[in-house]
C-alpha cells in the first residue's frame, strides 16, 4: 500500500500522551522515587502493566482524569502495601501536565501543521492538556477531551465527538495504543496510523491499523513528503 499523503486527508486526528506525550517515562519518572523512598523496589515495566490494567477500571467509574491518576496511585499503594498521602496523590495527578514530549513530536507536528489542520481526542481534563500544549509548540484546530465528552477512549462517544468536530473533512487518526485509539477509530470508518513507540502502558488488543511507522518523525517523513498522485 502506498505512504499515506497529505493530499489525501484535511485533519490529522492525534492521541496525545503515549503517542506525543512520552507519558510511560513520565509515569515511570515520578512514581520510582516515591517507591524507593519506600523501600518498594519493582521494575519499570510493572509500573507499566500495572498502570494498564487498572487505569482503564478506573476510568469506568467516570471520575475526572487528575482523580484516574489519583486512584491508580492508591492502588498501587494497596498492592505494594503501603498508603500514599494525600500530598502524593497529588503530586502524581499534577505530573501529568509536566509530562515532556517525545524527542521527535516537535517538529514532526511542526512539518504535519503546514500541510493539514491538527487536532487532538485525548483521555484528560481540560487543564492537564492546556500545559501539555504549551510543551507541543502546535495549533491544534479541534481539541476533544474525556472532560468534555464525558467519557473515555475506548468508548466510541470520544470518537463520535472528533468526527462531529471535524465535519465531514477527510480524517486521519493516528496513536500508540491499538486499545484506546486503533481499534475504536477504524471501527467508526477512519483511516489509522499506528505509531509503535514501545510503550507498554497500555492493554493489548488485537487492531488493523491502515499504516504502521516506528516513529512519528518517520510518518512526517512518508506524508509530508508524498503527494497524492506523485507516486
Amino acid at each position: 500500500m502506498p505512504d499515506p499523503s497529505a493530499g489525501d486527508y484535511d485533519v490529522l486526528t492525534f492521541d496525545c500522551y503515549g503517542t506525543l506525550i512520552d507519558w510511560g517515562a513520565g509515569i515511570v519518572g515520578h512514581l520510582q522515587p516515591l517507591l524507593l523512598e519506600r523501600d518498594a523496589h519493582v521494575i519499570d515495566d510493572f509500573l507499566l502493566e500495572f498502570f494498564a490494567e487498572t487505569e482503564p477500571e478506573v476510568q469506568q467509574d467516570g471520575v475526572a482524569y487528575a482523580d484516574v491518576l489519583r486512584e491508580v496511585l492508591r492502588r498501587l499503594g494497596d498492592r505494594l502495601a503501603f498508603s500514599p498521602t494525600d500530598a502524593m496523590l497529588d503530586a502524581f495527578a499534577d505530573s501529568a501536565g509536566d509530562w515532556a514530549p517525545f524527542p521527535d513530536t516537535v517538529d514532526a507536528l511542526a512539518r504535519l501543521g503546514e500541510r493539514v489542520d491538527l487536532a487532538v481526542v485525548s483521555n484528560v481534563d481540560n487543564a492537564i492538556f492546556e500545559r501539555t500544549a504549551a510543551k507541543l509548540g502546535a495549533e491544534f484546530k479541534h481539541v476533544i477531551t474525556a472532560e468534555d465528552v464525558g467519557a473515555y477512549k475506548p468508548d466510541p462517544r470520544m470518537f463520535d465527538a472528533a468526527r462531529r468536530a471535524v465535519n465531514g473533512t477527510r480524517v486521519l487518526h493516528v496513536a500508540q495504543s491499538l486499545y484506546h485509539d486503533i481499534a475504536p477509530a477504524s471501527s467508526f470508518g477512519l483511516d489509522t496510523v499506528w505509531i509503535q513507540r514501545g510503550n507498554n502502558a497500555v492493554r493489548r488488543v488485537s487492531a488493523s491499523p491502515t499504516w504502521t511507522f516506528d516513529s512519528l518523525a518517520a510518518f512526517a517523513d512518508a506524508f509530508v513528503g508524498t503527494e497524492s498522485g506523485d507516486g
